[in-house]
C-alpha cells in the first residue's frame, strides 16, 4: 500500500495530535494518547500521528496514489487550520519507495 509521511516542526505536537484525533473521532474509531494517534479513514485508508518533543510526525496510507494525495491534503489542511496561531510553513510529504 502506498504510504507517505511528513515531519512538521512544532513545540505543540501533542496538542495538535489530540485536536486532530478528537476532530475525526466523531466519524471514525480513533485511538489517541498524548504521544500517538491513529485515524482509520476507512477500511483501506489510515493516518497515524506521533508527537515528538519538537515535531509532529504524520503518516498516511491508502491503496492508490491519487487517494494518497487527497489524504495528504486533507490531513495537512486540517493541521494548518488547528495551528493558525503558529506558522508551520509548508508541509512536505515524502512518499515511501
Amino acid at each position: 500500500m502506498p504510504t507517505s509521511q511528513a515531519r512538521v516542526p512544532t513545540a505543540e505536537a501533542s496538542r495538535y495530535l489530540k485536536q486532530l484525533c478528537r476532530h475525526w473521532s466523531h466519524k471514525f474509531p480513533v485511538e489517541a494518547t498524548d504521544a500517538a494517534g491513529t485515524v482509520p479513514f476507512g477500511e483501506d485508508r489510515i493516518c497515524t500521528f506521533q508527537a515528538e518533543a519538537d515535531a509532529l510526525l504524520m503518516r498516511v496510507a491508502t491503496p492508490d496514489p491519487a487517494g494518497l494525495t487527497r489524504l495528504e491534503n486533507v490531513v495537512a489542511d486540517h493541521l494548518m487550520r488547528f495551528a493558525f496561531r503558529e506558522n508551520l510553513g509548508e508541509i512536505t510529504w515524502s512518499r515511501a519507495a
